[in-house]
């Protein structure tokens, strides 16, 4: 499938796909929204993919923001219409992937950016790196999951600190929040990700993906995130997965687990 804002390319096991919109600092309008979702479903479909990692283009930014000149004259009902359109179709289709999904944030993640990088299951950043929330600064709030997933990565002090004030943190100070799990030079950003992508393709990509809904209903209303988690868990025992693991386990070898 072709693009016209991001870039996805396959090889050895990861889809990485590359928002490619360098001009603008990648900054997410509707097309690069619609874009990023087919993307991402055609990935998560493919079979051979067992990681994806999601980063942006050039040394400047992961994503800078929202477009904002696509919505500064919407009324109440279509800025309502632009947040749960976008995050329906994009940052919580991302998070309940089954496919691992890790946010390579080189550069700027701010406003929209954040939040996709916050949709990812988690992050790793470049030391160039600065977060941010600053949509109180534009008279609006944060509209595609910042106000949920940030309290819920860093605290709900922290999270209402960076929102009302709308200021940017780096990446040292982001990493001592648990925004990301690790802060490495830009040139070691893709390489280390890659590497920890290698890891979790050693494991069962079935298991994985039942243990990624088993920790999101922790975050869901009305959800008992222990049910789900005994039910995903007996599920694994009809799994091709749990026989060859066990099997391999008893059999002191290393599993090939075929995903299913």
């Amino acid at each position: 499938m072709s693009y016209n804002n991001i870039l996805s390319e396959y090889q050895n096991g990861i889809t990485t796909i590359t928002i490619n919109r360098p001009k603008k600092l990648n900054a997410l309008n509707t097309e690069t929204i619609q874009e990023l979702h087919d993307a991402f479903d055609e990935a998560n479909n493919d079979t051979d993919t067992k990681v994806i990692i999601l980063t942006g283009s050039g040394e400047k930014a992961f994503v800078a923001g929202a477009d904002i000149s696509e919505f500064a004259d919407f009324d109440v009902n279509e800025g309502t219409k632009l947040a749960a359109q976008g995050q329906e179709l994009l940052f919580d289709f991302v998070e309940n992937l089954s496919t691992p999904v890790i946010a390579a944030v080189n550069g700027f993640a701010l406003g929209g950016g954040l939040e996709l990088a916050m949709s990812c299951h988690f992050r790793v950043a470049s030391t160039n790196a600065r977060m941010g929330l600053p949509e109180t600064s534009l008279g609006v709030i944060p509209g595609y999951g910042g106000t949920q997933r940030l309290p819920q990565l860093v605290g709900k002090g922290r999270a209402m600190e960076m929102v009302m004030t709308a200021g940017m943190i780096d990446a040292s100070q982001a990493l001592n929040y648990g925004l990301v799990n690790h802060v490495v030079e830009q040139e070691e950003l893709l390489p280390l990700c890659e590497k920890i992508a290698g890891k979790i393709m050693k494991n069962s990509s079935v298991a994985i993906g039942k243990a990624i809904k088993a920790i999101n209903a922790n975050y869901k209303d009305g959800k008992d995130g222990y049910n789900v988690e005994i039910k995903q868990f007996g599920e694994c025992f009809g799994t091709e997965d749990f026989t060859e693991g066990t099997s391999a386990f008893l059999e002191k070898r290393k599993a090939d687990f075929p995903g299913r």
